[in-house]
């Protein structure tokens, strides 16, 4: 992982060279690093009991995984990354809108 960290909330990591997702698979809990180039797009959802709200980990929702957060209950807002595949990695930070605004200026996305 690049020294050059834009984000760091002890679960979502956005350096230069891409986002690491802590403890994203399930069972042993290793990290998943996404290069940005991989990212077809990034957005933020408003999070319910039905899309991850009450998921501490794993699929609350057929199309997203996510990985362990036991704070998520307390948030209200999910960063979704597409791509290209059916199952997208999203995940909730403490600052979702400015992880996103970090994302769009790697990815390019408006």
């Amino acid at each position: 992982m690049s020294s050059e960290i834009e984000y760091d909330d002890g679960r979502a990591v956005l350096d230069r060279n891409g986002v690491t997702l802590r403890r994203y698979y399930f069972p042993t809990g290793q990290s998943k690093h996404i290069p940005y180039r991989q990212i077809h797009a990034a957005e933020v959802r408003p999070m319910g009991w039905l899309t991850g709200k009450g998921r501490g980990w794993g699929s609350a929702h057929p199309r997203y995984w996510l990985p362990l957060d036991i704070s998520r209950p307390r948030k209200d807002k999910l960063v979704v990354l597409d791509l290209g595949g059916f199952v997208h990695p999203a995940f909730s930070p403490d600052e979702p809108d400015r992880v996103v605004a970090i994302l769009r200026q790697h990815v390019g996305q408006p």
